[in-house]
């Protein structure tokens, strides 16, 4: 009776009022939140699909451009395919080194566009499967007895080079010293600092980037400058933050945006790394010091 003479009981329905709204718009919030984090994984999975079938597209287009310029002849593909790395990559590397075939009887050469005459003449018609493994670090020997090419991660400058055995550089295929390596998606970051497989410093954030919109027309359109925009400012916190990385920086992650990145690295590996800035990244280091080996 006092309540209701004193307006409380009002105030106490209304208040209850407030409160179930306020749940209620939270649920709206987290369900929102939820959209969000579905939309930029679908949006991420449609960009490794699209990185995968451009690979295949690049693939297929090599074939058709070494058939053509072999004069139609069989392409015999590789002998065998394999990706290394930890203590198999050090594995097959010592077997390289170990193996001699006296002076100036192994070429190492580093292909990117052209094939050296001096490799193409020790290969012959193998010549198509090296193109399709290029960018490559290539090893052959006067004889036969060794054709193989490995795609370095830290790839070097293209170089031809006679010796007794492969020139091989462990730098190329595995981590020495320090350096850094990078992570970058649309809605990610991650950096971890390294001394040599050691980690010693991580950070990392992630980005409030919108999702993929289905509508059209104007809406559209505003929403994806909208987006552009949020990616822009990503890559901005993105770069301030590789700013000062000390020794050699290593990027990883989504292909468009590592090309606006690139000119801070020392080598780039478009990599399909998911999840946590923290197990992504991990995830992504394992996957650049990945050598895939062509038996040729």
């Amino acid at each position: 009776m006092l309540d209701d003479l004193l307006g409380r009981t009002a105030l106490r329905e209304r208040i209850d009022e407030l409160e179930e709204e306020l749940h209620h718009t939270e649920r709206e919030l987290e369900a929102e939140r939820e959209r969000r984090r579905e939309a930029v994984t679908a949006r991420q999975d449609a960009d490794e699909r699209a990185n995968r079938l451009e690979d295949r597209v690049a693939d297929l287009e090599g074939r058709l451009e070494a058939a053509r310029s072999e004069g139609g002849r069989r392409d015999p593909g590789f002998r065998r395919e394999e990706r290394l790395r930890g203590g198999r990559l050090e594995s097959v590397l010592s077997r390289l080194d170990s193996f001699d075939a006296g002076p100036e009887g192994v070429l190492t050469a580093m292909v990117a566009d052209d094939v050296p005459d001096a490799l193409a003449d020790l290969l012959g018609d193998r010549v198509p499967a090296l193109r399709r493994a290029a960018p490559c670090l290539a090893v052959a020997d006067d004889a036969g007895a060794l054709a193989v090419a490995l795609s370095p991660p830290v790839a070097p400058d293209p170089f031809v080079e006679w010796g007794a055995t492969p020139g091989l550089d462990r730098s190329w295929f595995r981590p020495t010293g320090r350096h850094a390596v990078g992570l970058v998606r649309a809605d990610v970051f991650a950096l971890g600092r390294f001394e040599g497989e050691q980690r010693v410093d991580f950070e990392g954030f992630e980005s409030d980037v919108k999702g993929d919109h289905s509508k059209g027309g104007f809406s559209q359109a505003r929403f994806e400058r909208i987006r552009e925009g949020q990616i822009d400012d990503h890559l901005d916190r993105c770069r301030e933050a590789l700013a000062g990385v000390d020794g050699p920086l290593y990027l990883v992650g989504e292909r468009v945006l590592l090309s606006e990145l690139a000119d801070l690295a020392a080598a780039t590996r478009p990599v399909d790394a998911t999840g946590e800035p923290e197990a992504a990244l991990d995830d992504a280091v394992r996957d650049f010091w990945t050598t895939t080996c062509y038996g040729l």
